[in-house]
């Protein structure tokens, strides 16, 4: 196993020294996150694997972009993976992904890739379970945990969803995003709200003639605007014991089609309640590695509603490094070095952590400008709480970044801010957004 040999050099003094090289799957701002998160940590420049070049990283100084034409063919993915690999022989090699469908590729060929990377993320059959949104459900139930009242349809299959027992509007989503990866269908987005029966069966048959093949997930609508949701990073050791935690209120999330669901503003906050039914699922399936879990904040009842777990860190992954707490350090400290991932032991002794290993600094991480994101808030208290964190500097947004001083790159990063007006504009107007907010007073 590479940590025994990292093991090895440090017991003998750091005779042998290998150099840490990150490969990151995907390009998006969560592949670019990745990247800037080692970065900060370790000084490295991480290998970037995309299917094309993104402004997201292209002309970066932290990581060196390869484009891959057949990143949707797995067996392209590992022949590059294992060329990068016989490219860096000195090197201990980490293998990690920005989407749900990548990681899936990495887990279903661990077997021929563990001998050259260390992959932190669990093995076939906890994946599947985990990621599938059925079975999350049926998880959540077994444990009492709070989940939304859910139709499971199978599309392939035909015929209509019996909806008798929800209440319109409601949620419509794939059970498996990985497997929903290669589908297109007109209006095509990763959740889909619909108003009327009318409307879920003509999405429902648009997506059936896709050629889906998977189930679809009908869930109860819960009441109120993006600032309802909340978001959720768990670290479990190699023995399935959660060790790290950092909760956030989600402030706004990304409304264009590809992006829509995406937290774009996050402050990070203690929520032990809804760490501890994380950790009573992740320790009851036996979890390792990092789990990402989407919540809501239901106003009908008070509680905190799970959506889903995501078998990585997240979109919006750099939340929890901007806060203080290096997410790239657990995977070296216990996959790597195999030490054991104390919080305190792996972030440092001033590290923002409670006695459980909860994240506890508030901090704002925004992938919009900041005028653009109060404009979004109508709670008096949060648009009170964003704009202190905004005033005192504590806030960051994961695309600028010190180290990055091309100019291609920051008139790329500029004009994608500008361009975030435009958008939201466009997909969720004002006057929609606070509506959606006064529903849940």
């Amino acid at each position: 196993m590479r940590a025994g040999i990292v093991r090895e050099g440090l017991a003998r003094g750091g005779s042998v020294t290998r150099r840490l090289q990150p490969v990151v799957l995907g390009g998006d701002i969560g592949a670019y996150s990745l990247a800037r998160t080692f970065h900060e940590a370790y000084g490295v420049r991480s290998i970037v694997i995309s299917g094309a070049s993104t402004g997201l990283v292209r002309h970066s100084r932290i990581l060196d972009h390869v484009v891959e034409p057949g990143i949707d063919d797995p067996e392209a993915i590992v022949a590059r993976l294992r060329r990068i690999a016989d490219l860096h022989p000195d090197a201990d090699l980490i293998a990690v992904a920005s989407a749900d469908w990548l990681v899936g590729t990495l887990v279903a060929n661990k077997d021929r890739l563990t001998d050259r990377y260390v992959v932190p993320y669990v093995d076939q059959p906890l994946f599947d379970r985990l990621t599938d949104k059925e079975e999350f459900g049926a998880l959540c139930a077994e444990l009492g945990i709070a989940h939304p009242t859910t139709v499971v349809h199978d599309v392939a299959a035909g015929g209509e969803p019996d909806t008798s027992g929800l209440v319109f509007p409601v949620i419509a989503k794939a059970a498996s995003s990985a497997a929903m990866h290669d589908v297109e269908y007109p209006g095509k987005k990763k959740v889909h709200v619909a108003d009327t029966r009318a409307e879920l069966l003509d999405l429902l048959a648009r997506v059936r003639d896709a050629g889906y093949p998977g189930a679809f997930i009908i869930q109860d609508y819960i009441p109120g605007d993006d600032s309802g949701m909340r978001i959720l990073t768990c670290y479990s050791d190699g023995q399935g014991k959660v060790r790290f935690s950092a909760f956030g209120h989600v402030l706004l999330e990304e409304h264009a089609p590809g992006a829509l669901g995406n937290p774009a503003g996050i402050i990070t906050q203690l929520q032990p309640e809804v760490v501890e039914q994380a950790r009573r699922l992740l320790e009851h399936v036996g979890w390792t590695g990092f789990a990402n879990f989407d919540l809501k904040y239901d106003p009908r009842d008070g509680r905190y509603v799970f959506f889903e777990l995501n078998p990585r860190l997240g979109r919006s992954n750099f939340y929890i490094t901007a806060a203080g707490a290096n997410a790239a350090r657990f995977y070296v400290h216990e996959r790597l070095r195999g030490l054991d991932p104390d919080p305190r032991a792996v972030l440092g002794p001033d590290a923002p952590l409670d006695a459980d290993g909860a994240l506890d600094r508030e901090h704002l991480y925004t992938v919009l400008p900041g005028p653009l994101l109060l404009r979004y808030l109508f709670d008096p208290r949060l648009r009170g709480r964003a704009r202190r964190l905004l005033a005192t500097r504590q806030a960051t947004n994961p695309l600028w970044y010190r180290a990055e001083w091309n100019p291609r790159r920051l008139a790329y990063v500029l004009l994608a801010q500008v361009n975030h007006f435009r958008k939201y504009r466009r997909h969720y107007p004002l006057a929609e957004a606070r509506g959606r907010w006064e529903t849940a007073r």
